[in-house]
């Protein structure tokens, strides 16, 4: 009884020490971002002070500072007032003009923008933005975990059967047919033939989908969906970067690194069933590619499967960086706007950093929180198994 209060609060300290170093990574960039923040407000008052100073000369109704006779003028009328100050003059008439060149050729200018950077009005409309980041990556996390580790089994269960792929079929079907006497040939096999190799085809295209960049897939297929929807967002999150079939390749490692341990033997000398055969008596169902708990229930592979998913939890933390970045690139690709990461791009378009920094620290955290959780997750199922 000691021995496991012992373990027990060794692991509460191990979940402390773990969840004070996690928030002091949080307030530290939290810290920097802040002086940042403060930092571009700083210089921004700073500017828009310089920028008021002369406005006002630009307002003057009489002066075209367009017309090079007017900014004669101004130069010596500036030269009248303010005599022996020839240096001062020429810096103002260089600041004039950069800042009428500025209003023709600066984004922010041009477009109109509020250059008041962060507001309350703003930070109500990045939090919705945000939440519906949150939404889109939490949904493509989920579905990527489960969707990798059904793959994995899939591609496993194959293995275990010993079946050739559809291109190695149809090579031996090939063989087979040409070897075959022209009077004894079932020309029907030709027909199998050309059926494997659209299955190997379509497998290839399948992959290479599955590995393109986020944006080719985005810009593909822009004009034939509405790419603003979520359930667009969230499929287009699966299926693009290589995320999906990453992980399902891990996961399969995982799974043959396991299935030549020792335990496994262990687990077939108490009559546990072993076949890997579809839906037999003592094989594997079908409808466990799709049950989330409870699977494999009865079968030597379930041991090798809890392993395996217990050393690919750490994983998810590798996936949650890799999806922010796809998902920070399908947003800015689409061009969608009332998207956080649109809105990202947009900012620095206008060299707005504070509010950069802000969103950019937004995303951190959900990457922060995610690991923590993915951490605290870990040490349950340690205590569950008795790790």
């Amino acid at each position: 009884m000691t021995s496991g209060s012992n373990i027990l609060s060794e692991g509460n300290r191990h979940i402390r020490s773990m969840l004070v170093a996690h928030a002091a990574g949080i307030l530290v960039v939290a810290a920097i971002f802040a002086v940042v923040v403060v930092a571009v407000d700083a210089r921004r008052s700073e500017e828009r002070a310089g920028h008021l100073s002369l406005q006002k000369y630009l307002n003057l109704s009489k002066i075209d500072f367009g017309d090079p006779i007017h900014r004669a003028m101004f130069r010596e009328s500036l030269r009248i007032f303010y005599p022996g100050q020839g240096l001062r003059n020429d810096s103002l008439m260089q600041a004039i003009e950069d800042l009428r060149q500025r209003e023709f050729t600066d984004p922010q200018y041009k477009s109109g923008t509020n250059l008041q950077g962060l507001t309350w009005e703003l930070i109500g409309s990045l939090g919705g933005m945000y939440l519906r980041f949150v939404i889109v990556y939490v949904v493509v996390l989920v579905l990527v975990y489960f969707g990798a580790q059904r793959i994995g089994v899939y591609r496993f269960v194959k293995m275990k059967q010993h079946r050739e792929s559809y291109l190695e079929q149809a090579v031996r079907l090939s063989r087979e047919f040409s070897r075959q006497r022209r009077e004894e040939r079932n020309w029907r096999e030709i027909g199998s033939v050309a059926m494997l190799l659209g299955k190997a085809i379509g497998k290839g295209c399948l992959t290479v989908v599955l590995f393109s960049p986020a944006y080719v897939i985005a810009y593909s297929v822009k004009t034939t969906f509405d790419t603003s929807s979520m359930v667009f967002m969230v499929m287009l999150g699966i299926v693009s970067n290589g995320v999906l079939i990453y992980a399902a390749n891990r996961f399969f490692t995982l799974l043959v690194s396991e299935s030549h341990k020792g335990y496994v033997q262990t687990a077939l000398v108490k009559n546990l069933n072993s076949s890997y055969e579809w839906d037999t008596a003592d094989g594997i169902p079908l409808r466990s590619l799709v049950r989330i708990r409870g699977a494999f229930r009865s079968h030597a592979f379930s041991h090798v499967f809890l392993n395996a998913r217990f050393q690919f939890m750490p994983a998810v933390k590798e996936q949650a960086s890799f999806l922010v970045t796809g998902l920070i690139i399908i947003e800015m690709a689409l061009n969608i706007q009332g998207h956080l990461c649109y809105e990202l791009l947009q900012q620095i378009l206008y060299r707005q950093y504070d509010v950069a920094c802000v969103i950019v620290f937004s995303i951190f955290v959900t990457i922060k929180l995610t690991e923590i959780a993915v951490d605290l997750w870990s040490e349950r199922e340690k205590r569950r198994y008795g790790y």
